[in-house]
């Protein structure tokens, strides 16, 4: 059961006894509803004590994993519900905080520990928190430290899948609400000098997670400018989300939860300032995943943003993922930000008229609200994407938007009616906000409703349905108008689903008259039409239309009130308040075109219709009836009817049946039930079997009596007769198809199982009838399908007399049912809701004398049954086909009596005898069972002589199929037998998991009760709910406690014996046995308590040699399934070595595939879960605050000093298994594990496979607090020459891990900051930043051995700079060089037998040669040269730990390498030649000194024999030297490649691009480093970006981009200089800042003259123009697609003129399509605003001022693209000088120009200049009225065409701006264009495209729409779409639907 219950809903403020008296009350409405007695809250609270007290013994222990398991019973107590002291909650989430932040500890302990921490808080959305801020406050800075190292993990020591960071990621979100608020400041210290350029997308999501959502004044600004800087998709989302979420938290402002300076402040708009608002809706508008414009060159190039392949270039963010809806976060930002904070936009005023040069301005805001206002544009500008023929990858995204923006409204407006709401009065939601809200989302919802994407139409759905409640009347009468245009038009499948679907989701409103007055009206005939859509043939159409008769009828009953004589007037009096709100609607309500009629009136139309419902009862039971016959026939595997979705359409029949049928009125019930039976008595179709009496179960359920009492003597009697002629007679064992002759028996059967399923009191009159027909059909029914049949119907039985189950599903409570003034009146009542303490549940509980009749069965059909059956075991040797039969149906009775009675008999405590512990470390009373809770069994007390009888024959049962299982597995018969087997397995599937309830059973349970109670709430906290919902929420909680007993439970002997058997036929020779077993094997382990356990060793020795292959496979399967328990490790792994033996591939395919999924059990920190020594301060603390919750005894003290004794024994024990490793002893298990593994890996007989898997294995086994044994170091190191590559490469790996271990040993000086990686390097030291300019000038200063003992700071190197993008850290880490003749460092002495085991392989004199051989192989990739990292980090850990030992041999080796032609061997030499270098980095400084002078001496060589295909690899080798070192370290390389020629006017272009691209490398890798050479680099880029050369261009474009990211260093002395300046100035990131300006200025100057300079076609691209702006255009190109696109806009503006004159050069297709991109780009960016303006007006002035009309061409989309982008915050001025522009260019001279204009005008009107529509209609009316078309030779003719033409777009521009409506000026556009339908093209072409248009648009409402025109007015619109109208009617069919 989910936390988001219906239960009590106040946002106010309480107090803990008010929270704790509410909780109590919503528990008391659970337990009222259920049959039984419950336990009281002090008895669950005593349960909660012992639980809680099994924790502390565990955390005590450490034993780690005993307590993960008592978590589980710690939700089974939270699924119960009670109420738990906040107190008591708040010091467990405490307890659980400091577990997740252990160090060491194995991933999924950690994640279980952080989804209880998750459930414990219980922060969902829409539900009141459990704990607030003030009950419970959280240290951060421990989790952050443990954060730290997995934000950066170790890439050759962890896992790549390792996942820990998001973990506790997640774990900071859930607990950021309870760090205290005072450390936002020290947060911010700490995060913010951390966020570079590199980290962004690792520190951003800490921020995000860690920030507390109060006191926001403190860090909004910060990240709002951090934003703004970069271009990520990612932060995208991140900062949305947690924008969106603050919207919400703050709405009240500072009268909010958090109070005073918590709270929010109110700015502009809700709690942002302008700029932020218009800076999160143009984010929102870009989330679109669309382009704004409707042409198809700007869905291309506008459609997407650059974010996220700016992310795709770091790859430091990839994992950290959260699934994060966008769109989700959008809709409270505009939601929770709406009030009436401006002046109200007054729509009805007329119009100004206004010069021809003027445009009015927009005064106001919609309903008064900004927001509301943004959220108008932002719809109406993407309002034709909804339209399904418009539909493309956005449409998700924009019908989510709808459905998320409809929710978060209803959720806010219903809130802001409770009394306790915070939100102060003028900051709420006002009726016209509603209005006008409902009124935006209603057109574009309204079209999406049709969409062909069938999730886009659910999101329209949801959405109609929320606002459909918000605004029933504006909402209402559309969607009936569609519907019943849908449900009518037969032949449009699509709408008709679409419509009953919508239908569905809307039937509250439709069937309530409190929320809309005149929907009932509807009801009966929207149901007549809905009949036709139950069809076979079109299965989608007869599940909508099932969903929408089901959604309507559980609101109401199907009775006749057309007779009653009520006094219509005189209703109850809680009715009659509901009168006043329809007869006078708020001001500005929309009435529509509907009719209103009188309450007294629509209430005499209602009753009027039920008068149909007898009519429409029978055509839908006879629909039904008729596709029962043709379905087709059942059969299969499963004897199912067709195929899905035949089975789907009878599901959905049987739900829309069972509501129908429980909503009769008896009269019409008599008439079905009359109906049904005359045509169950006369036809038997064995098509129909199952569907047939699945409706009779549905007419049982409502009146079980009457149903029996007529169908179950006709069955008896029919089913008599059928047995004495032959039915069943055949004698079958498995799934047949069904025999013809069989069909009345069955027919029968199945009415008869629809009777019995219901009315169990009913079904004791037939008493001995049905015991003396049970009798009988298990005799006499032989055939599989018979018997099973007859199973069914027994289990059906017991479980109607023997189940605890809820009776009455309707509507109303029964007693009201009941009242003859309801039956007279009962539509008062439709669509009634309850809240949870009226509604009175009912139930079936056994009576005593059901119980007499269950023990009768027992006693006559079990026992019997089990009689048989062990006298046929007795002679299983002899069997025949009538044994075998005779065995299968017995036993499958005997299991049917089982399978009906699993909350039956209570299961008491069993004798474990197996318990399956380790007696010297684990503890029998800390292993947990099932919270025994009371569950309403029947028979619960062991002394009752009926308990004993039941619990005798239950224990036969499974005594009988232990000898079952024995005697068929020893059988010689063979596949004779596997009907038999397969029955047993079912069998003992039966036996021990048919209990109380199962998991499976119980989630879809809990599944269907969410949605059912969804679908009837308008928002999360709505308390009241149908009758229905609550009687399902009863039934699941009742479930719930059932599902309690199903859990954990001890294994008695008789089921260890079954779990052998079941373990025994999951390795059977046969296929169908094997995976039989194997299911249940799996369900029966995941309720057992220690099962697995129990059953490893027998799979074990199933892999070991001698066993048959089948069994082989079997075992691997099941092993598969259950993973590793670590108690078993070293035998898993073994054994699955052990397993090449078999050749057969399967089973070498299935242990490859275990071998690889061990893998993950096999990290370190599995093993130090297990033992766990480090010490545990927090977790005490924690303990000793939680024991104070409980009674001083709470305790077991003896308990707990065994369990803490027990812990010593064990960490003592794995202690001294270390020590044995180390001293390599064999009398420890672990050392016994490694031998072991390297044993059958060291075999010569060994295949390479396995050499492999075992040296995976190894690797896994590998741990830092353990040295690694020698015999291990030296296998790892001696197959690093292996032949086979997968080999070498794991060994390489493990080798590298091994030495890394051994580094952290060295350098740790505890074992916390061994396992928090907080260890440092003898020669590292923390540099304290005090001067900052004095340390970035030390940087460039060169370090010697005379600095060591110097003070001054440049005696260091400092590798990394993680920090100062935007402040510094106190401190940095810097390495002091090594003092020479001193080993710098020495490694600890245990790993000494390691070390030198490694040196004695590699010292040997041809170890490097062989090594050098074997990668000089030619590589498997398609002859890739990639360079290898895992070659080149083996080099380098060999040089870090052995030093010089063997490096002149490697120099040696290495000079032959890299100079030979084969580039296979150069790969080889240059990795080993780097490798040496990065791993010399603490050499001495002569030893350094001469590997440095040998390299230096033949860089010129190596780069003089560099090819193309080999530049790619030096690249990759002298950019992994130079990252993330000090260059000072490589300074004979930087000062090589800073002293290389530059050439670009050469005759090679490779050999001018080596130095180029190294160069480039150099940039790229040393970072802030390069800065003090930027300024020289540039200019010389700048100097020749007349390249002519790509490949040139390209070096200088990333050059370029490279030195402008490495300049922007905004750093600030201090975090709190930062954030003052975020507050206080416009650019504190300085991303305004462009520092080679003036250089792109000077260039600027130039091109004009270089463009008439420009040589003609062929030659143009030689040009010095071309070349130059070439280079200018891919460089903004390639920087607008990284993360800092924001740096290239100070360079982009003024630019802006020439790239727009470029795009126009035809001559030049690279450039055109170059500087066009780049006009598209800044519309994929949201640019600073200042910059915004700028871009505006240089678009306008290339518009107004070019004379070029491609300029203009191109110009024009880019231009509405941008301005749709950046809606909000372009001025009214900037507007206006856009709409001057597109008025001049609809008289342009060129009509492709005009053409595009008035594709923009339309636009641009639409979205932001509605109340200029009026005054530009006159204009263009105007000009086209005084514009006359002289004859063709007329002087005046092309001027007067143009002329005419710009009115006439301008006219179609303006009916194109509101494209789905028709407003009051439009129709009589029709008569200006109508005349002119004739003229000259481009004329007349222009007005039949936009009839086109329009008629398209207008076809769904074109019968409403067609009112708003006169017949002359249709006359015009007809000659607009043909040229000339010969009839009306012609007219007429060309304007209407299709």
């Amino acid at each position: 059961m989910e936390d988001d219950e219906i239960s009590f809903s106040s946002t106010g403020e309480v107090s803990e006894q008010s929270a704790y008296d509410k909780q109590r009350a919503s528990l008391q409405t659970y337990l009222d509803a259920l049959p039984y007695e419950c336990e009281s809250i002090d008895e669950m609270q005593q349960r909660l004590e012992e639980i809680v007290a099994k924790l502390y013994i565990a955390a005590k222990a450490k034993n780690w994993l005993v307590l993960s398991t008592w978590d589980g019973m710690l939700q089974c107590w939270l699924l119960m519900r009670y109420p738990m002291p906040k107190t008591t909650r708040a010091k467990l989430v405490r307890f659980y905080y400091e577990l997740c932040l252990l160090p060491g500890i194995e991933a999924r302990v950690m994640r279980s520990w952080a989804d209880m921490l998750s459930r414990l808080i219980a922060n969902k959305q829409g539900v009141k928190r459990k704990l607030e801020a003030s009950d419970l406050q959280l240290p951060w800075q421990p989790l952050w430290r443990i954060l730290q190292k997995e934000l950066r993990p170790r890439e050759y020591v962890y896992d790549s899948t390792r996942n820990v960071a998001n973990i506790l990621l997640y774990v900071a979100e859930q607990c950021r609400r309870y760090f205290p608020a005072s450390e936002i400041p020290e947060m911010l210290d700490t995060f913010i000098p951390r966020l570079t350029k590199e980290s962004l997308l690792t520190m951003v999501p800490v921020l995000t997670s860690f920030l507390p959502p109060t006191h926001t004044h403190l860090y909004l600004p910060a990240l709002f400018k951090i934003w703004e800087a970069f271009n990520s998709s990612i932060i995208d989302d991140r900062l949305l989300e947690i924008m969106g979420d603050l919207s919400e938290e703050h709405v009240a402002g500072a009268a909010g939860d958090s109070e005073g300076e918590g709270g929010a402040q109110w700015h502009d708009v809700g709690i942002w300032t302008q700029a932020q608002w218009n800076f999160l809706v143009g984010k929102g508008l870009g989330s679109m995943s669309m382009s704004i414009h409707r042409l198809k060159m700007c869905r291309l190039q506008g459609a997407s943003t650059t974010g996220a392949h700016a992310d795709s270039m770091d790859k430091s963010g990839t994992k950290i993922k959260k699934t994060i809806n966008r769109i989700n976060a959008i809709a409270k930002v505009l939601v929770y930000a709406m009030c009436v904070d401006g002046e109200v936009r007054d729509n009805s005023a007329p119009a100004t008229r206004v010069r021809s040069d003027q445009i009015p301005r927009q005064k106001g805001f919609v309903a008064g609200s900004k927001a509301v206002d943004s959220l108008d544009r932002l719809i109406t500008s993407t309002e034709s994407f909804f339209h399904p023929s418009n539909a493309g990858h956005w449409t998700p995204s924009l019908t989510q938007l709808l459905q998320r923006l409809s929710a978060e409204f209803a959720k806010r407006w219903n809130e802001e009616q409770i009394e306790a709401c915070k939100t102060p009065i003028n900051h709420r939601l006002t009726p016209g906000i509603k209005r006008a809200f409902v009124t935006i989302l209603r057109t574009p919802a309204l079209l999406a409703m049709f969409s062909k994407d069938p999730i886009c139409m659910s999101f329209a759905q949801g959405a109609l349905r929320s606002l459909s409640m918000l605004e029933p009347n504006l909402i209402m009468p559309e969607l009936l108008e569609r519907a019943y245009g849908g449900l009518e038009i037969v032949n449009e499948t699509h709408r008709t689903t679409a419509v009953m679907s919508m239908l569905a989701g809307i039937a509250r409103p439709l069937v309530c008259e409190k929320i809309w007055l005149g929907g009932q009206k509807h009801i009966l005939p929207l149901l007549e039409l809905c009949i036709p859509g139950i069809d076979l043939n079109d299965p989608v159409k007869t599940v909508c239309a099932t969903m929408f008769i089901v959604a309507t009828i559980q609101h109401l009953k199907i009775g006749d009130l057309s007779q009653s004589r009520m006094d219509l007037s005189g209703d109850p009096g809680e009715d009659m308040d509901v009168d006043e709100p329809y007869d006078h609607l708020p001001d500005g309500t929309d009435m529509g075109d509907t009719p209103r009629l009188s309450r007294e009136d629509e209430r005499a139309l209602v009753r009027d219709s039920t008068a149909s419902f007898a009519d429409w009862v029978t055509s839908l039971f006879r629909r039904v009836l008729a596709l029962y016959e043709n379905l087709p026939e059942e059969g299969g595997r499963r004897n199912t009817t067709g195929g899905k979705q035949e089975e789907s359409v009878l599901k959905s029949i049987k739900s829309m049946l069972d509501v129908v049928c429980l909503h009769l009125s008896d009269s019409l019930f008599d008439l079905v039930l009359n109906l049904v039976f005359d045509y169950a008595t006369t036809n038997a179709k064995s098509n129909a079997v199952r569907a047939f009496g699945q409706l009779i179960a549905c007419l049982a359920r409502l009146n079980p009596e009457k149903t029996m009492a007529r169908f179950l003597p006709f069955c008896i009697s029919q089913i008599g007769e059928e047995l004495k002629h032959g039915a069943s007679s055949v004698r079958t064992t498995s799934t047949h198809a069904a025999v013809a002759s069989d069909t009345t028996f069955h027919w029968n059967l199945s009415i008869l199982r629809g009777c019995l399923g219901y009315g169990g009191p009913i079904l004791l009159k037939y008493k001995q009838q049905i015991l003396s027909l049970m009798v009988l059909l298990v005799e006499r029914s032989k055939s599989e399908r018979g018997y099973t049949g007859i199973a069914r119907l027994i289990t059906r039985i017991l479980n109607t007399v023997g189940g605890v189950y809820p009776l009455n599903s309707r509507f109303v409570n029964t007693d009201e049912w009941e009242d003859p003034q309801f039956d007279q009146s009962h539509n008062l009542s439709w669509g009634k809701l309850y809240e949870p303490q009226d509604v009175v549940v009912e139930w079936h509980v056994p009576s005593q004398e059901e119980v007499a009749f269950i023990l009768d069965i027992l006693h006559q059909i079990e026992r019997p049954c089990l009689d048989k059956v062990e006298g046929l075991l007795a002679r299983t040797a002899k069997w025949n086909n009538v044994d075998r039969n005779d065995f299968c149906r017995y036993l499958h009775a005997a299991r049917a009596v089982w399978l009906g009675l699993p909350g039956f008999l209570k299961e008491q405590s069993k004798e474990v005898v197996n318990q399956c512990i380790n007696p010297e470390f684990e503890i029998p009373d800390m292993i947990m069972s099932h919270l025994d809770v009371n569950a309403g069994f029947t028979l619960t007390d062991p002394n009752d002589p009926r308990y004993q009888t039941v619990a005798a024959l239950r224990q036969r049962y499974g005594q009988i199929l232990h000898n079952a299982a024995v005697s068929l597995r020893g059988g010689t018969e063979g596949e004779d037998h596997i009907d038999a087997v397969l029955s047993v397995t079912r069998a003992i599937d039966t036996y021990m998991l048919a209990y109380g309830m199962n998991r499976s059973d119980f989630d879809a349970m809990q599944k269907n009760y969410a949605q059912a109670r969804d679908l009837n709430r308008s928002w999360s906290k709505q308390k009241d709910n149908s009758r229905l919902v609550f009687v399902k929420r009863a039934h699941v909680y009742h479930s719930g406690r059932l599902y309690m007993h199903a859990l954990y439970r001890r294994r008695s002997e008789l089921d260890d014996t079954l779990l052998c058997d079941l373990v025994e036929l999951s390795l059977s020779p046969y296929t169908r046995i094997r995976r039989q077993a194997q299911v249940v094997l799996h369900n029966v382990c995941g309720y057992y308590i220690r099962s697995t356990r129990y059953i490893l060793p027998t799979l074990f020795d199933a892999l070991a040699k001698g066993n048959d292959a089948d069994r082989m496979k079997g075992a691997l399967y099941v092993l598969w399934n259950k993973g590793i328990d670590h108690n078993h490790n070293n035998r898993y792994l073994v054994s699955l070595l052990e397993c090449q033996h078999e050749e057969k591939p399967s089973i070498q395919k299935l242990v490859n595939s275990l071998a690889q999924d061990s893998l993950g059990h096999l990290n370190e920190e599995v093993v130090n879960t297990d033992a766990y020594a480090l010490p545990t301060p927090g977790v005490e603390q924690a303990l000793e605050d939680l024991a104070q919750e409980f009674s001083p005894s709470f305790i077991d003290s003896k308990l707990l000093q065994e369990s803490v004794a027990k812990a010593e024994i064990r960490i003592a024990r794995r202690a001294e298994i270390y020590n044995d490793t180390v001293h390599n002893i064999c009398t420890s298990s672990y050392f016994k594990q490694v031998s072991s593994i390297l044993e059958v890996a060291s075999r010569p007989t060994t295949h390479w496979r396995y050499v492999q898997m075992a040296s995976r294995f190894l690797s896994g086994l590998l741990r830092r607090d353990v040295p690694t044994s020698a015999p291990v170091a030296r296998f790892l190191l001696e197959q690093s020459l292996s032949p086979q590559p997968t080999i070498r490469v794991h060994m390489q790996k493990a080798a590298v891990k091994m030495f890394e271990f051994i580094k952290m040993r060295t350098y740790s000086k505890s074992a916390e900051e061994l396992w928090l990686e907080e260890w440092s390097n003898p020669l590292q030291k923390e540099i304290s930043i005090a001067d900052l300019a004095q340390f970035l000038s030390s940087l460039q200063q060169p370090v010697t051995a005379r600095f060591v003992f110097c003070v001054k700071q440049c005696g260091y190197y400092i590798d990394k700079i993680e920090t100062g993008f935007l402040s510094w850290t106190r401190s940095i880490k810097a390495y002091r060089p090594p003092v020479e003749g001193s080993p710098p460092i020495i490694w600890e002495t245990q790993s000494h037998p390691c070390l030198q085991a490694c040196y004695d392989v590699i010292s040997k004199e041809d170890y490097i040669k062989n090594l050098a051989i074997l990668w000089s192989q030619e590589s498997n990739k398609g002859g890739s040269i990639d360079m290898r990292p895992e070659n080149v980090v083996f080099i380098k850990r060999l040089a870090k730990i052995f030093e010089t030992h063997s490096a002149e041999a490697t120099l040696t080796v290495v000079d032959s390498l890299v100079f030979d032609s084969d580039k296979f061997k150069q790969r080889a030499g240059g990795e080993i030649l780097v490798g040496l270098l990065r791993g010399s980095k603490h050499w001495a400084q002569s030893s350094s000194a001469k590997l440095w002078e040998w390299t230096g001496s033949r860089l010129n060589r190596i780069l003089a024999q560099i090819k193309p295909e080999t530049l790619s690899f030096w690249e990759s080798v002298f950019q992994y030297q130079l990252y993330d070192r000090d260059p000072r370290r490589s300074k004979v390389l930087v000062d090589w490649i800073l002293s290389l020629s530059l050439d670009f006017s050469g005759d090679s272009a490779f050999e001018m691009n080596k130095p180029l691209a190294l160069f480039s490398v150099l940039v790229e890798s040393i970072g802030i480093y390069f800065n003090p050479h930027s300024d020289q680099y540039v200019n010389l880029l700048l100097d020749n970006a007349n390249t002519s050369y790509a490949e040139m261009r390209q070096h200088i474009c990333q050059g370029l981009y490279s030195v402008t990211k490495t300049r922007w260093q905004p750093w600030y002395p201090s975090t709190e200089a930062f954030l003052t300046a975020c507050g206080e100035s416009q650019d504190p990131l300085h991303i305004r800042d462009a520092w080679f300006l003036d250089r792109v200025n000077k260039i600027l100057e130039r091109l004009p003259k270089w463009r008439e300079e420009r040589l003609p076609p062929p030659r143009s691209t030689h040009s010095e123009y071309d070349k130059v702006g070439l280079t200018l255009l891919q460089w903004i190109w390639v920087s607008a697609h990284g993360p800092h696109a924001c740096l290239i806009f100070p360079y982009i503006v003024p630019m802006m003129p020439e790239i727009l004159r470029m795009s126009e050069l035809n001559d030049s297709p690279e450039m055109q399509a170059y500087s066009s991109g780049v006009l598209y780009i800044l519309s994929a960016v949201v640019p600073p605003v200042e910059y915004i303006e700028a871009i505006v007006e240089n678009f306008v002035t290339a518009i107004k001022s070019s004379t070029s009309w491609r300029i203009r061409l191109h110009a024009l989309p880019a231009l509405v693209v941008f301005f749709y982008r950046n809606l909000l915050s372009i001025s009214q001025d900037g507007v206006a000088k856009v709409m001057d522009v597109l008025l001049d260019c609809l008289a342009d001279e060129n009509v492709e120009v005009r053409s595009m204009t008035s594709k923009v005008l339309s636009g641009v009107v639409r979205c932001s200049q509605r109340q200029s529509i009026v005054p530009l209609k006159n204009r263009f009316v105007a000009l086209a009225r005084k514009t006359n078309l002289p004859p063709r030779r007329d002087p005046a003719y092309a001027d007067s065409l143009r002329s005419l033409h710009s009115a006439i777009l301008g006219i179609c521009a303006l009916i194109e701006s509101l494209p789905y409506s028709v407003e009051p000026w439009m129709p009589s556009l029709t008569e200006v264009l109508a005349p002119h339908a004739t003229d000259p093209p481009p004329i007349s072409t222009t007005i039949r495209d936009c009839a086109s248009e329009f008629k398209k648009t207008h076809q769904d409402t074109w019968h409403k729409d067609q009112l708003l025109f006169d017949d002359d007015q249709l006359q015009s619109l007809s000659t607009m779409l043909v040229g000339t109208s010969y009839c009306k009617h012609f007219r007429l069919s060309n304007i209407g639907p299709g």
